[in-house]
């Protein structure tokens, strides 16, 4: 949790002063650069840790960078301090063959699925009650979440999900999970209103819960489903399942409406906001005139969320999205999230600097060192420097955040030089970040900032 908030502080502050990738010296530097704009191209819309996110697998009808998956605890947790890792790790290292992170949830109750809770409980003789509704007909069941063994159960899970897992690359975010149906955090209409019996846990086991997933991880995202009095304070983000169908205010169980009743609409600039496309309308959307029957407006969601990204499962089953429609799907995946763009570089043959704007809906959440290298004629790599620059926290509209580093051309052979950018995925094999610039080269990931001659 110390290191979560220092992501925080580092975060901000880096968005303000300048950014230097090797310690200055006193001597002035050997040339004097004079800055050059560079030119603005759409961002490619499979940019990694945003967009619209299939189920897991393998698609070629729709760009992605990212994929869904739940899984149930059973299948990982086997006692109460036993865990075999088999499942997640099928998971994770199958999304990670293509290239993609995963998002991903854990559940102990799923309407129409077999329960997810473990076995070990069930024997223990924890409490369980049936239901019809959601299509459920009694397949899953809904655990007493008051229980002390359930309860113990699940901050055990959480630690050890976070010691092993925390900072894996192969993981872009984490949805809270575990609580309620589909682990969204809500058993309506069992709520105490609707019907007269309340299913969910109370604050004080929901303040356990939260307290352990923010103490369990400081590097992976998390988001929670809801904005409540116990999470608004904490490092944890939000992810809006029903978006644009229940996002926009004023019912006071739309998303946004959460948002400014929490006080928390401007949490988005330190933590990720996702979510799911409501299902009902992610195939008529994109109609002109839209078909939906009920729908908000996609645009204002955004503007209103500042989503970073959201499950569409539509854009990639079948044959997904064609014609016009897809185009204006595609546009939509593209608005959400950060979308990063060096508008001027100086480049010497001692110092490289650059201007970077984010012309997006949100910041890039995660702290991926950019690199700088000169290539030589035939494009081969001949000399790498390494950076302190983050991208983390450069807001949406504000004014270009400068970056600047030393670099040391000597022992370059006579010639000329491009001199290039890059923010690599740490996941192997993984999308680079690709900056919105007609110079970004998107399949190997550098920008192109200029060029220098050495003698």
């Amino acid at each position: 949790m110390i290191r979560r908030a220092l992501r925080l502080s580092i975060a901000l502050l880096a968005a303000l002063v300048v950014a230097s990738g090797t310690p200055a010296v006193a001597h002035p530097p050997s040339s004097h650069p004079q800055w050059t704009p560079l030119a603005y191209a759409p961002a490619p819309a499979d940019n990694p840790l945003k967009g619209f996110l299939p189920y897991a697998g393998s698609y070629e009808t729709f760009p992605y960078s990212m994929e869904w998956f739940y899984l149930p605890l059973r299948d990982v947790m086997t006692g109460p301090k036993q865990f075999n890792w088999a499942a997640l790790e099928q998971q994770l290292d199958d999304i990670a063959s293509r290239g993609h992170q995963a998002v991903f949830r854990f559940y102990l109750d799923y309407p129409g699925k077999p329960t997810g809770i473990p076995q070990y409980l069930l024997d223990q003789g924890l409490l369980t009650r049936p239901y019809p509704d959601f299509g459920n007909n009694g397949v899953s069941v809904s655990p007493d979440y008051t229980d002390p063994r359930l309860v113990s159960a699940l901050e055990s899970f959480i630690g050890a999900l976070g010691r092993r897992y925390d900072g894996d690359p192969r993981i872009g975010f984490i949805t809270l999970g575990l609580v309620g149906f589909w682990g969204e955090w809500h058993t309506w209409p069992y709520d105490g209103w609707t019907q007269p019996e309340n299913w969910m846990p109370g604050t004080d086991v929901l303040t356990r819960v939260l307290s352990r997933y923010e103490t369990a991880f400081d590097e992976t995202r998390l988001l929670a489903r809801y904005p409540s009095p116990e999470n608004k304070t904490l490092g944890i983000g939000y992810h809006d399942d029903s978006f644009a169908f229940e996002t926009l205010p004023n019912q006071s169980w739309h998303f946004v409406q959460r948002l400014i009743d929490q006080g928390v609409t401007e949490k988005w600039r330190d933590e990720p906001i996702g979510g799911e496309l409501r299902p009902e309308i992610q195939s008529c959307l994109w109609d002109q005139p839209v078909s939906c029957g009920q729908y908000e407006d996609y645009a204002e969601s955004v503007a209103q969320t500042h989503a970073s990204w959201l499950i569409n499962h539509a854009a990639f089953a079948g044959a997904g999205y064609s014609g016009d429609n897809k185009a204006r799907a595609l546009a939509a995946s593209r608005s959400l999230g950060y979308e990063l763009t060096v508008t001027a570089a100086a480049v010497s043959r001692d110092r490289v600097s650059v201007k970077v704007a984010n012309r997006g809906a949100a910041p890039f959440y995660y702290d991926w060192p950019a690199e700088l290298a000169a290539l030589d004629s035939r494009g081969r790599v001949v000399k790498r420097w390494h950076t302190n620059w983050s991208m983390t926290g450069i807001q949406p509209g504000g004014a270009p955040t400068l970056k600047s580093a030393r670099i040391d051309t000597r022992g370059l052979r006579r010639g000329s030089y491009d001199i290039v950018l890059r923010v690599p995925n740490p996941l192997r094999g993984g999308i680079p970040l690709r900056f919105a610039n007609t110079s970004q080269d998107n399949e190997s990931g550098w920008l192109h900032l200029g060029a220098v001659t050495t003698r």
